[in-house]
């Protein structure tokens, strides 16, 4: 009895809410309703760094949208070369790393609020979440007494991070809109790479000693084995980024 109570109870606390939330959405979907609900859209600059990036956006209410954006890319060589050397900050480290080639696939929901009159037009804020996966190969350069040689690896990297970024959306017609972006995020990564190959106890000990350098890597913390038949190295860290970017939208 006392149960039932306490459910009743508890149903009548939340009617005012559930009323409320009713009266608020009624408001925002009413005759400002958007003429066009659905928005997809291409982000331009980052087919420069090969990577095709495409949106899905929803309007649910006046000033608020959800949306996913995908972004997948074939195995190429390290972009910006020039920043990730000056970021490890050794060039010894650097040489090592400097030929692998990674390919990613990414999927990232979000949330837009727009601080303007109607969804789709003006600034908007937009916390969003992120998965990717990046799979990364090459060779890994060492020192024996034998000079230069080159352990080949391969695996997978996965990140999940969350951020916030502030955009503006320009209507250039009734369809087609210019989507401009920008906002940091912050998350973990974690994944294995490894290979095989017949190595001497000289071979062991210099690749060892070249996997100690990978400690210069910021923010990444590295756990490898080495033994006659190759190696495994295990990453985790911290994932900072940057989202930034400039879309082309066509609303339906």
């Amino acid at each position: 009895m006392k149960q039932t109570f306490t459910k009743s109870m508890f149903t009548m606390a939340l009617m005012p809410l559930l009323f409320s939330a009713g009266a608020v959405l009624a408001q925002e979907t009413s005759p400002a309703e958007p003429e066009y609900k659905n928005q997809v859209k291409w982000n331009v600059p980052a087919a420069f760094l090969k990577n095709f990036t495409f949106q899905y956006e929803r309007a649910i209410a006046k000033k608020i949208s959800v949306g996913v954006h995908v972004r997948f890319a074939s195995k190429s060589k390290l972009p910006f070369q020039g920043t990730i050397e000056s970021l490890i900050d050794d060039k010894e480290a650097y040489d090592r790393i400097k030929d692998f080639k990674t390919g990613n696939f990414s999927i990232s929901p979000e949330v837009r609020f727009y601080l303007g009159e109607q969804v789709f037009k003006g600034f908007y804020l937009a916390p969003f979440g992120s998965y990717s996966s990046y799979n990364a190969s090459g060779p890994f350069r060492f020192q024996s007494s034998q000079g230069t040689l080159d352990m080949p690896l391969e695996g997978n990297i996965k990140t999940i991070s969350g951020g916030l970024y502030i955009g503006s959306q320009f209507n250039v017609s009734k369809r087609v809109g210019l989507d401009l972006f920008i906002g940091p995020n912050f998350g973990a990564l974690s994944g294995t790479i490894s290979g095989k190959k017949t190595l001497n106890t000289d071979e062991q000990n210099g690749l060892r000693s070249g996997l100690n350098d990978l400690e210069e890597i910021p923010m990444v913390k590295s756990k490898y084995t080495v033994d006659g038949n190759g190696a495994s190295v295990d990453l985790d860290g911290n994932w900072p980024g940057l989202r930034a970017g400039l879309s082309v939208a066509f609303r339906f």
